[in-house]
């Protein structure tokens, strides 16, 4: 009875969600924005309860197709042409940002610095699953959409691995704090770990691939992949957002967005390309809507007052002023350079720099006798809300104020 009653309300999000569609299309309003205040609107009207926001649900259902899909669209040739302000937007961008709220939050809040540097480190990453969907809504393409969602897909990891970094010391107390050489051996182990599994996973599904010529079994293999190389690098302690990543990247360059000389060599059939591109799509677009409507059901029911409004504001500007200083900065390092970042797209990589289903995973997955989780928690749900409603409200607008038209390079 009680899985019976789990898929009945799942299906009832699935309803709303494709309501939520059909009417953001209508009113022109971003589809993540819909959805998050239809998921208020739902908890007031007391719907929900039997699917909850866990970290479970987000990490290991939810965010694998999510970052799955959006690797397998990124040519690599357009990502190694701009691999510089991306990498270093992606790695010294949070790097920056987390430097910035961990300050504030001991500076102005006297928090103590365990649970500032894990809320700082969380929340300093933008969200591929927030960021993608605004794009989509808003048209935007060409180079601008590249570096934005590059830089949000290969942050989310750089986040998860400082996380889970951060949450070991912190756990190991100040006194037990490794020296420099652990902390780059841990790093190692937990970056280029979940990349290199991603990568013999993405490889292997090429090979198997190879001799179906079906495009269900092809279909089959990647599904398998990009949970596979999610969980098998979790498992062995390395980043399975980066291992989904980089499994993506493979085989979307070297199968679905194969140029036709090298398509021979890969066998993936044209049906099956199609189909792929296809199949992810949807999978991405239910994903989508089942963690912003729980995201709205979840947001109705925190007690935000907890911290006090005026301390949600102080958190919200230093989140923005993070994310400033990490990004016009860095941007200017590119200044007379091939790299260059024009003025107005770095204004769209500040105020486009939204929060979402990452910042609450992790969070959501600090142990309840963590220092302060409570607070942790309330924070980083007041910032995405922030980010989702406030920032993806206002996208289209600024992006019309800046002159950005649909399809812009």
């Amino acid at each position: 009875m009680e899985m019976e009653f789990v898929l009945t309300e799942s299906i009832g999000l699935l309803i709303a969600a494709l309501l939520v569609a059909i009417l953001a299309r209508r009113l022109r309003l971003p589809y993540t924005v819909g959805l998050v205040l239809a998921g208020i609107a739902l908890a007031f009207a007391h719907f929900g309860g039997a699917v909850k926001l866990t970290h479970d649900l987000i990490f290991d259902l939810l965010l694998p197709p999510l970052l799955f899909e959006a690797a397998i669209a990124i040519h690599w040739h357009e990502l190694k042409r701009d691999a510089a302000p991306v990498a270093v937007l992606s790695v010294f961008g949070v790097v920056i940002s987390a430097i910035v709220v961990t300050w504030g939050m001991t500076a102005l809040l006297q928090w103590p610095l365990a649970p500032a540097l894990l809320f700082g480190v969380l929340i300093s990453a933008t969200d591929p699953v927030a960021v993608i969907a605004m794009f989509k809504d808003t048209g935007i393409g060409g180079r601008l959409r590249l570096l934005v969602e590059s830089e949000s897909l290969f942050n989310d990891g750089v986040a998860a691995v400082f996380f889970a970094l951060a949450f070991s010391f912190a756990q190991a107390g100040e006194t037990a704090a490794p020296g420099l050489g652990n902390f780059l051996i841990a790093l190692a182990h937990t970056a280029l770990g979940g990349t290199v599994i991603g990568l013999i996973c993405g490889g292997l599904a090429i090979l198997v691939i190879g001799p179906s010529h079906d495009h269900l079994i092809e279909t089959a293999v990647t599904t398998v992949t990009a949970y596979g190389a999610f969980l098998i690098a979790e498992h062995f302690g390395g980043s399975g957002v980066l291992a989904t990543i980089a499994a993506g990247l493979l085989i979307g360059n070297l199968g679905v967005l194969a140029a036709p000389e090298t398509r021979k060599r890969t066998k993936l059939s044209d049906k099956g390309r199609d189909f792929i591109v296809d199949f992810w799509e949807f999978a991405a677009f239910l994903a989508n809507s089942l963690i912003f409507l729980l995201i709205g059901l979840t947001i109705a029911g925190t007690a935000f007052t907890a911290l006090g409004w005026m301390v949600l504001v102080v958190i919200n500007l230093l989140v923005l002023a993070a994310r400033l200083v990490s990004v016009y900065p860095l941007c200017f390092l590119f200044q007379g350079s091939r790299w260059r970042v024009p003025l107005r797209e770095q204004h769209v990589l500040w105020w486009g720099g939204l929060r979402g289903a990452l910042a609450l995973a992790l969070v959501l997955s600090l142990p309840p006798d963590f220092p302060l989780r409570d607070e942790i928690v309330v924070a980083a749900f007041a910032t995405v809300s922030f980010s989702v409603l406030i920032q993806g409200l206002t996208m289209p607008w600024l992006i019309r104020l800046l002159g950005i038209k649909r399809q812009d390079a």
